[in-house]
Order: structure tokens, then sequence, then C-alpha cells
């Protein structure tokens, strides 16, 4: 049971689940109020016609019976009477059968003389017109005096009627006559079919009523539990992308400070090999020119120490060019390592920047094409898309010596994508991640745009140059900008 019931939960609305407990439910309610109606219509029926009847009979009969006031017995002549009004009048005509009872269930007179001075038991509707009520019933002929009754072949109603004693309210017998009920019988079943037909009706028009008001409640929440579970279903696509969010600035944070150690390592290694080395050079040479210097000077206390030689003053200008080169060098790593106030320009003017600062430091060409990008981006965004693009343009000089060097910077409704190419001699892309983190170049540019919640491409084959990609979640377009 509970398995079925399961399973029309599943299957079903909640609308055809109401329909089919409602009509259940209205169902039973109409069969019950159908029935008593039509039992309320049947008595009813049958009770007008009994009093009426009644009324009609006690106008004939109880004149001439009020001899039973003070006897318990009809004269002779009484009962002619009677026999003369049951046979050769209209009432006899209307009356089949005919029988005057006593208080003992004793049968004081009968159209069938036979039962004359015979006793019965009391029936309930005979005791209940002893009580001076009219009372009255489709006979089913069950009863042990019906015997004559039951040779009709028409249904009759059977009538019980109390005969008062004239002036007085005592009941001094009981007349039982039957009525020819066919008519009636046709009326009251019209009448309980047109009952019923109602009584279907409204209930029917009170379920269609009931299931659109429920209809329209189920369509209701049925969207509404749609438009919870697309909610419920972006709910979930955006902590998911939370959580991924969440752990990309987890790996960032660990891979900002490898990098940093890494790009720390990088400019010391820089600064060892060059500017360090140029100053060492220059310190040797220095060392030089001093022991020159103070031998020469213990040789002029003696007299024999002559004025510096060529050799001194070209170590003197080897040690001035080895601190221009330092100097420059050092020049060089503090340019790179320096950005250029970005807070104020557009995204179109920081790519000019860094592709024009580029060009000056390399020499080389660089295509800039920029269609439809945004006026204006945060700070983080610039200085991110700065780096991005000077890194890759450095990748580009130093792997591919600057050989058609492109950036091309797309804006549509949501993102921005800067893509830049070459088309150097390229290389195979590294397929784990160990390798791809081993290059700390591709690396910093893949944390530095993932950290911004954007993603980082990379396509490169032997002889078929490279082309890195950032694409960044931004709004649409403020102003458009063309290079």
């Amino acid at each position: 049971m509970k398995h079925w019931r399961s399973i029309l939960r599943s299957k079903l609305t909640l609308a055809q689940q109401y329909a089919l407990a409602s009509l259940a439910v209205l169902v039973a309610g109409m069969l019950a109020i159908g029935w008593w109606v039509s039992q309320q219509i049947q008595h009813g029926v049958i009770q007008n016609t009994a009093v009426t009847s009644a009324l009609y009979v006690n106008s004939f009969v109880a004149p001439e019976i009020q001899d039973l006031a003070s006897l318990d017995y009809l004269s002779k002549p009484t009962m002619d009477t009677l026999q003369r009004l049951l046979s050769d009048t209209p009432l006899g005509q209307r009356i089949p059968s005919f029988k005057l009872w006593g208080r003992d269930g004793r049968v004081i007179y009968s159209s069938r003389s036979t039962l004359i001075g015979q006793s019965f038991p009391v029936t309930p509707l005979l005791a209940r017109a002893w009580q001076g009520e009219v009372t009255a019933e489709f006979s089913d002929f069950d009863d042990e005096e019906d015997a004559q009754e039951r040779q009709f072949a028409t249904p009759l109603l059977e009538i019980y009627s109390p005969v008062r004693e004239h002036g007085s309210d005592r009941i001094i017998a009981v007349a039982e006559f039957y009525k020819d009920a066919a008519e009636l019988e046709a009326h009251s079943f019209t009448a309980q079919i047109e009952s019923w037909l109602m009584t279907a009706g409204v209930t029917l028009a009170m379920l269609i009523l009931l299931f659109g008001i429920v209809y329209r409640g189920s369509r209701t929440i049925e969207q509404q539990q749609s438009e919870l579970h697309l909610r419920i279903q972006e709910l979930s696509r955006l902590l998911s992308q939370n959580k991924e969010l969440h752990e990309r600035v987890q790996r960032s944070s660990v891979r900002a400070v490898e990098i940093n150690e890494h790009f720390l390592r990088r400019i010391s290694a820089e600064l060892h090999d060059g500017p360090a080395q140029a100053i060492g050079f220059a310190l040797l040479r220095l060392d030089a020119i001093g022991k020159f210097l103070n031998d020469c000077q213990n040789f002029r206390d003696q007299g024999e120490c002559q004025e510096p030689d060529a050799m001194a003053m070209q170590d003197l200008g080897k040690i001035r060019q080895a601190l221009r080169e330092a100097l420059a060098e050092i020049r060089d790593v503090s340019s790179g390592l320096a950005l250029p106030q970005l807070d104020k320009l557009t995204v179109l003017e920081v790519l000019q920047r860094v592709t024009r600062a580029h060009m000056h430091r390399t020499g080389t060409v660089v295509d800039l094409r920029a269609d439809e990008i945004a006026d204006q981006l945060p700070l983080s965004y610039k200085i991110g898309i700065y780096r991005f693009v000077q890194e890759a343009l450095n990748n580009a000089f130093k792997h591919a010596g600057g050989l058609r060097q492109q950036v091309h910077a797309l804006h549509d409704k949501t993102h921005l994508r800067i893509e830049i190419s070459d088309a150097g001699p390229g290389f195979k892309v590294p397929d784990s991640t160990a390798e791809r983190e081993g290059r700390l170049g591709l690396a910093g540019m893949r944390e530095r745009i993932e950290s911004l919640g954007g993603t980082f491409a990379l396509d490169s084959l032997p002889n078929q140059g490279t082309r890195v990609q950032a694409t960044l979640p931004v709004g649409p377009p403020l102003e458009l900008g063309h290079a």
C-alpha cells in the first residue's frame, strides 16, 4: 500500500492527487446526501399522501363507527353500512382493502369478512397510529393478515389512520386501508431521480470549482518549485565556483611565495652575473692600481718612481666602463621591477604603455590590436594585464627573437580576452603539472590571471610559434577604444 502511495505521489501532480482524493470524498458525500434526500422525498410524499387519504377516508368512516366509543364491536347494521360504503361508492373504488383495529390487535372490521374477530401481532405502524400518528409505507405484504392484498398486481400504499371519538381526541379505533400506489411510486421515483441528478450536478460543479482552484494553486506551486530548483542549481553552481575560486586563491597564495622566491633568485642571479661581475672587476683593477701607487710611492721616496704609466691609465678606463655597464644593468633590472602609474590609465593606454616600453627596450616591433575594450577596470586588473603582457613579450623576445610579436585584446559582453603571439620556433607544451610549474614565467602568468578569477591558455608547437591567452571576467564595455 505504501509502495502504491509513493508511486502515486511521484507520478501525479498536486492537482491530480487532490482531484482523486476530493472525488472519493465528494462521491461518498454525494451518495450519503443523495440517499438521505431521496429518503426524505419518499417519506414526505408518502406522508402527505397518507394524511390526505386518511382525512378523506375518515370523513366517510368516522361518523359510522362512533359506537366503538362505548363498545368493542360493531353492530350488524353498522357493518352493512361500511360494506356498502366500500363497495358502492367512489371510496370503495379507491380503497381495495380496509380494516378496523382494536387496541389489542383484534380486527373489528375487514373488507375480508373472514378476518373479523381475529387477533394479530401489533405492528410498529399500528402502534404508532394508536398514539395518534398517521403512518404509511409501501407494503411488502409480509404481515400475516395481508394474505388477501398479496393477490394485487399493482403496488399498494399501506396507511394507518387513527379514528377519534366525535368531539374529543380519544382514539376509538385505527383504520387500515390500502391505496393504489402505482402513480405515487412513479412520482416518487421521478423525484428521487431528479434529486440524485441535482445532487450529482452540484457535486460535479463543486469538484470542478475546487479542482480549478487547486489546479491554479498547484500550477503556482509547481512554477515556484521549478524556480526554486533553478535557484538551487544556480546556487550550487555558484557554490562550486566559489569553492573553485577559493582553492585557486589558496593555490595562488602558496604559489605566490614560491614565485616570489624564484623571482628574487632570478634578480639575484641577474645582479650576480651582471652588475656584480662588473663591479668585482672594477674592484680588482682598483686593487692593482692601489698596489702600483703604493709601490710608486716607495720608489719615489728613493727617487726612482716615474709618473703613472699608460697601463694604469688604461685600467682606469676599464674601471669606468665596467661601472657604467653595471649601472646600466642595475637600471634595467630596476625598470623591470617598477610599474608606471596605472590607476588613471585606461586599459587601452595600459596596453600601449607596456608595448611601447618593450619596443623601446628591445628595439623590436609589436603589432597591437584592441577591439571594443572597456574604458576602465580595477587597478588589480590593470596591474595583472600589464605584467601578463610584459612577461609574454619578454618570452617572445627571449625565445623567438621578437619575430612577428602581436598583442590582440577583445572585450565581449562578459569577458576581456588578451592574446600574445609570436612566430618563433615554439616548443612542446608540457603535459604534467610539475613540468608546467617548472617554467617560472609561465607559472607566474597562470597564477596571476587565475588569482583574478580568469583563465590562462597556452598553445605552442615546434616550428609553429607560441600563443598565450588570458580571459578575465568583466562587465560590458563602457567606452570603446581602438589602437
